[in-house]
């Protein structure tokens, strides 16, 4: 467990990866794999804002998952959905706020509408940990509609070329508002982002485990916190010490 008076990330980001091979592991279809993962959520969350951790940001759904069997989609969704309606009745939903990064727009009318609901109920939550939940989400596609919305500005003549930098179009991703990454977190034995926050992890540290995500749990992150805490963040400049 992590002390309290001990330094946490603002902003942990998870890949939540493993689910179906901690099913197959066990004989079982990939689907319960979902269901033990959407439990492993539940727990981690309400761990994160016991330590101290105010934003959250989880990849539960990625462009590219559009391309797996129909069935396990449907049984995401179906999960993600059940996870979110149930703040209505977890005495502990008042301390958390939900927000969704993707393109929710090209989803099924009723999902956005459950979206839409949770966002809203949830927005002036006192004291909370914000939630992100990236669903049909992708990093590259994510920069594309922000060039898309830079572009259209400057047709419509609100926006001068010249004046774009890394703020103004960070403005323009599915992240306004939220600061960047302090520590990103992939469980599942793979060692890449998978085009997971490729603009906002820019600088973030990576924290790679073998531990599938089923089987993640607090001992875990409060593992990977006490690591991050002995990082050096330079952000590029020179150490206080001279060395690179």
């Amino acid at each position: 467990m992590i002390a309290n008076d001990i330094a946490v990330p603002r902003h942990v980001a998870i890949i939540m990866d493993g689910n179906g091979r901690w099913a197959k592991r066990r004989g079982l279809p990939r689907t319960y794999g979902h269901r033990e993962g959407a439990e492993t959520l539940k727990r981690i969350t309400r761990h994160c804002k016991k330590i101290g951790v105010e934003y959250l940001t989880v990849y539960a759904f990625s462009t590219e998952n559009r391309n797996r069997p129909q069935d396990e989609i449907t049984a995401i969704t179906n999960l993600l959905r059940k996870y979110i309606n149930s703040f209505d009745s977890d005495p502990e939903r008042d301390n958390i706020r939900v927000r969704f990064i993707g393109d929710i727009d090209r989803l099924a009318p009723e999902i956005v509408r459950d979206f839409r609901s949770i966002t809203e109920r949830t927005r002036h939550n006192a004291d909370a940990i914000t939630i992100v939940i990236a669903f049909n989400y992708g990093g590259r596609d994510e920069i594309v509609r922000a060039a898309r919305k830079a572009a259209e500005l400057a047709a419509e003549g609100k926006l001068r070329p010249s004046d774009l930098d890394e703020r103004s179009f960070s403005r323009l991703l599915d992240t306004e508002g939220l600061p960047e990454p302090d520590l990103l977190i992939r469980a599942g034995a793979e060692t890449r982002l998978s085009n997971f926050l490729i603009w906002q992890s820019a600088y973030s540290e990576l924290w790679f485990t073998d531990v599938l995500w089923p089987d993640f749990d607090e001992e875990e992150i409060d593992r990977a916190v006490r690591w991050y805490r002995g990082r050096q963040r330079k952000f590029g400049r020179v150490s206080p010490e001279g060395n690179q």
